[in-house]
């Protein structure tokens, strides 16, 4: 009798793996994620394939359609809308937290990011791939991030990532490159922002960041609102 073995690690792996090309981008909501083909290329049964789908079903990243199988999935807009609606709250907070504790070298790593997506808004001169580029997906990401960080509350940020681990990270970039006007006011909130921080002040760094995140957010519901209706009906 052959003896069994446990293919748990194996299918974290192939899911980590799919989850991450979601969250980058590499694998667009309403992309098709085909079993054998994905079998193959992992250099491995379908077996384990199907089990890592099951499990990014289970997290909401892919959905399963009659006649078409698995696909990446396109949140609805009210989830997007409620997800932002709690994010706006939580880094809100950590803003607040980060006006008392945050470092000027973190000040300075924060003005750095809003560079790059000054520079490239600069550049984009209405062109959508270089406003949507994967480095200023990373400078806004970074941008947050380094708020959290100075916030320095573990569970804080842990519930943060949790809702941006929901939906793919170039997204927003995305929706930002098709809107100047969207791209200008993101870096317009991202300056806000920092000037709260340097001047210590947590009401408005609190405000500044929360009204960021629903600006944000209702950008976002809306770009999800238009792709759903392309992706699935052409």
């Amino acid at each position: 009798m052959t003896p069994q073995t446990d293919e748990g690690p194996l299918v974290d792996d192939i899911a980590a793996r799919i989850r991450t090309r979601i969250m980058n981008g590499e694998l667009p909501i309403g992309k098709p994620l085909r079993q054998a083909a994905l079998a193959a290329e992992f250099g491995v049964s379908r077996t384990p394939v199907r089990e890592a789908l099951r499990q990014l079903q289970s997290g909401g990243l892919i959905e399963v359609q009659p006649n078409r199988g698995a696909v990446v999935r396109v949140p609805t807009p009210w989830e997007v809308r409620q997800a932002y609606e709690v994010r706006a709250e939580l880094e809100g907070l950590a803003a607040r937290r980060a006006a008392s504790r945050i470092a000027e070298r973190q000040l300075t790593a924060l003005r750095e990011h809003n560079a790059v997506l000054r520079e490239a808004a600069e550049r984009a001169a209405g062109e959508e791939a270089a406003a949507g580029s994967p480095a200023t997906t990373a400078a806004n990401d970074c941008f947050h991030t380094v708020v959290c960080e100075a916030a320095d509350n573990p569970w804080l940020s842990r519930m943060i990532d949790r809702i941006n681990e929901s939906f793919p990270r170039n997204v927003s970039s995305l929706a930002l490159a098709g809107d100047e006007r969207h791209r200008q006011l993101n870096i317009r909130q991202h300056e806000l922002i920092v000037e709260a921080l340097t001047a210590r002040d947590a009401d408005r760094a609190q405000e500044a960041m929360r009204d960021h995140v629903i600006s944000s957010g209702e950008l976002l519901t809306a770009w999800y609102e238009r792709r759903s209706q392309t992706v699935f009906n052409g």
